[in-house]
């Protein structure tokens, strides 16, 4: 009900380390900023295992009418994060109750700003948040696919995410006088069709790749011809080196198009976050375990997406696998898709996400406690 932006979630933060605290864990906070990673120690000695879970929200005015809307204005859990918090913390006080007869210890890292580069996780990283950590995990609600089922990938899960601007610097002027100018529209019209070409013409076909121009803006009227332009796009992939040579071609045809017109160029282009790798032996671990409290029917590989994930961070440091949890029903209403002023989930979907990272867990330690 009270929903906070990325890297301004601190009364959500606050509201974590007190509620841990009082559970009896070792609670850090401030942890790459405003990040949180509690400490269960369990009874006997093991191996260490993360579950990682974020609490920011989005700026979305929400249209639900339930009890638990926004009281926030603008500002909305549209992604599922507040059920990913929701987990995290009903794992912890059921943990706790059993605490002397866990063969190791629970790490709960909550991350602030998974929505907004450069995103919470790579300065809680920095910062030692997974210092000690053996593997870790983490899911995500998902109106994709129903309630009690779940989502994996053996591999890859989700793209990487990297943003560009390109300002396009003419020469305005009349209309009627085309000639005098140096027509950004024009340009920029060529400029998107050229960048257009890179997936389907430089990049290998057997190889995934998106170049999206989300946005183009230039001029005011229709009798004046502008000088000044703006493309805003976003470019996802898998491949290392696909990524390195989509922002080459890039730099390269923003250049060649802009002079080919006598225009002037910038470009700003950020590497976000990178692909989101799975590890298959510990992805395979939580299939497995997953079968202890799901039916197996309800466990589907899915193909990956070319969204993004910050929790791509914690992968390239330690070993662990991400997965989806449905949380949709069709009859209940719950069919809108994370990003949408309506997303809500059947809240059946906590007790699945609980009870699938827990029973990693004790696998988890079964497995590697030796």
């Amino acid at each position: 009900m009270y929903p906070e932006l990325s890297f301004e979630e601190h009364e959500t933060a606050k509201f974590i380390a007190d509620y841990q605290s009082k559970l009896g864990l070792e609670v850090q906070t401030n942890v790459g900023g405003l990040g949180i990673v509690a400490t269960l120690r369990g009874g006997k000695p093991g191996k260490t295992v993360a579950i990682r879970a974020d609490f920011d929200a989005l700026p979305i005015e929400e249209e639900n009418n339930v009890p638990y809307k926004s009281k926030n204005p603008g500002v909305m859990h549209a992604c599922g994060h507040d059920a990913h918090t929701a987990i995290a913390l009903g794992m912890a006080k059921a943990l706790v109750e059993v605490k002397d007869e866990l063969e190791g210890t629970v790490v709960f890292i909550h991350q602030h700003a998974e929505e907004q580069d450069p995103g919470g996780a790579k300065s809680m990283v920095e910062d030692g948040a997974l210092e000690g950590v053996d593997a870790i995990f983490a899911t995500h609600m998902e109106n994709y696919i129903p309630v009690n089922t779940i989502s994996h990938s053996n591999g890859y899960i989700f793209g990487s995410s990297d943003d560009f601007v390109i300002e396009i610097k003419g020469v305005g002027g009349h209309a009627a006088f085309p000639h005098d100018t140096t027509d950004v529209i024009s340009i920029g019209s060529q400029l998107v069709s050229n960048l257009h070409q890179i997936v389907s013409r430089k990049v290998d076909p057997l190889k995934s790749a998106v170049l999206t121009i989300g946005s183009f803006q230039a001029g005011k009227k229709a009798n004046v011809i502008s000088g000044y332009g703006r493309l805003e796009g976003t470019v996802r992939t898998f491949d290392k080196d696909v990524r390195q040579e989509i922002h080459d071609w890039v730099q390269q045809i923003t250049e060649h198009t802009c002079k080919a017109f006598g225009a002037d160029y910038h470009i700003d282009y950020q590497f976000g976050y990178p692909a989101t790798l799975n590890d298959k032996t510990m992805n395979q671990l939580l299939v497995n375990a997953a079968k202890d409290v799901l039916p197996e029917e309800s466990i589907k590989e899915d193909p990956p997406t070319m969204g993004a994930e910050d929790f791509s961070y914690f992968l390239q440091e330690r070993p662990g696998t991400y997965f989806f949890t449905g949380s949709a029903n069709e009859e209940k209403g719950f069919i809108y898709p994370y990003h949408h002023p309506k997303f809500d989930i059947d809240e059946r979907a906590l007790t699945n996400g609980a009870k699938v990272l827990t029973s990693t867990i004790f696998d988890y330690w079964k497995q590697y406690n030796k």
